[in-house]
């Protein structure tokens, strides 16, 4: 097969690791409630261990990411498969809930966090043309493990004990991340009809990781992800919990989330070719500003029509946005050390995931409502338009003003 072909096969292996790897550890909320009936834990205790993975993911996505440009992303891929298929064995037959939040938040955590650097630092460098379509493909291969693995898990905890059934994914685990990603490869010097080849190319050709790390560009896009995750974080875990208190039936709220999810599947494919045709930050500024109002739009809504509504235009937008950052950054820094530049974006997006949860049970508690998280969610979004419209490329730089740089630079 050629390499015009094979890398639509990266794209794909890309968005299966992905789907699995996230399926693999968000299928927690549906084995809360039999883990807490068969031992006692309570559910905060349990649930917990998702916080953990979320800090997990922050703290060692830019190493994963910086290993990958090292050693190539398949040794990565699979020291984090076969770790993430561990974790969930283990947690499977832990009689502790602190070994518990160890094995699946830390060590899952951990894990999954060294999937989406290197995978989508890879797609990045195999694409020129596309490229925004690319990444949004893999991004929506992240983003049907809700529909996917969760409902697997629901029938497999219907069906055997919690233990039984997360070793069930455990094994689901392992027999597809392993074999996928020895697909993954390294890039192409040239990809296959990239314009880089006789065209600029992205950053100063001096550019080291240091001189990448220090520059605002990267200070930039750490920032907007961050506002931009602290903005969907809070809508994402509490929207069931405020349709309940506005007198929607539990089951019936819970469809909100299969709205919104299926809705993301949409904006990640839409955003990426509005990238690839209009370039990725003019999307990414447009897509933030409407995100920022999709979200406070959830202040003026009682039904479950008008929630349904809502959730399907935010999470259109949400999900639209996410992967154009990775277009953005293999538009401004070179594939060598990509896998740094996304590690770092993704450790920036999972403090601002963390911040949802927690802020969202405080404002309730004091305020025994949820406005003032949409509030500040449309706060934390127009935050994220304004540091991204500081964001400046750098300079384009041709490949023989590249070549004439010393090697030593």
């Amino acid at each position: 097969m050629n390499t015009s072909n094979y890398r639509w096969v990266i794209v794909a292996a890309g968005g299966v690791l992905g789907c699995v790897a996230v399926g693999g550890l968000f299928s927690l909320p549906v084995f809360l409630k039999p883990m807490a009936a068969a031992t006692g834990w309570s559910v905060a205790g349990i649930s917990s261990a998702l916080t953990i993975a979320f800090l997990a993911m922050a703290c060692t996505s830019m190493a994963w990411g910086t290993l990958s440009d090292r050693i190539g992303p398949r040794p990565v891929l699979l020291i984090g498969s076969i770790l993430l298929a561990l974790s969930l064995l283990l947690a499977s037959l832990t009689s502790s809930l602190l070994a518990f939040q160890l094995l699946f938040g830390l060590i899952a955590g951990i894990a999954t966090a060294a999937i989406f650097p290197p995978v989508m630092a890879t797609v990045t460098g195999w694409f020129d043309t596309h490229r925004s379509l690319a990444v949004s493909l893999v991004s929506a291969g992240m983003g049907v493990a809700p529909m996917t693995m969760s409902p697997l898990a629901a029938w497999l905890v219907s069906s055997y004990d919690w233990r039984t059934a997360m070793q069930c994914i455990a094994a689901i685990v392992a027999a597809i991340m392993i074999p996928t990603s020895l697909l993954v490869g390294r890039p192409p010097s040239s990809a296959p009809g990239d314009a880089v080849a006789s065209g600029p190319t992205a950053g100063p050709p001096e550019m080291t990781r240091s001189v990448a790390l220090r520059s605002p560009q990267f200070m930039i896009l750490l920032a907007t992800n961050f506002f931009c995750c602290a903005t969907h974080s809070g809508p994402i875990i509490h929207t069931v919990s405020y349709a309940v208190t506005c007198g929607i039936p539990l089951m019936a709220a819970v469809t909100i989330y299969s709205v919104e999810g299926l809705a993301g599947l949409g904006g990640r494919i839409a955003f990426g070719l509005l990238g690839d045709r209009f370039g990725a930050k003019r999307v990414l500024v447009l897509g933030l500003l409407a995100q920022a109002f999709g979200a406070l739009a959830y202040v003026f809504v009682r039904d479950l029509a008008a929630f349904y509504a809502v959730a399907a235009t935010f999470g259109f937008l949400y999900a639209g946005t996410m992967p154009l950052y990775a277009a953005i950054a293999r538009d401004n820094f070179p594939q060598s050390i990509m896998g740094t530049v996304i590690g770092g974006t993704a450790m920036a997006g999972s403090l601002g995931m963390a911040t949802g949860p927690l802020a969202g049970g405080l404002i309730y508690d004091s305020f025994a409502s949820y406005t003032w998280l949409y509030v500040g969610s449309w706060l934390m979004g127009l935050g994220a338009v304004m540091m991204m419209l500081t964001f400046r490329p750098f300079p384009r730089t041709r490949p023989a003003e590249a070549a004439r740089v010393p090697a030593s630079a």
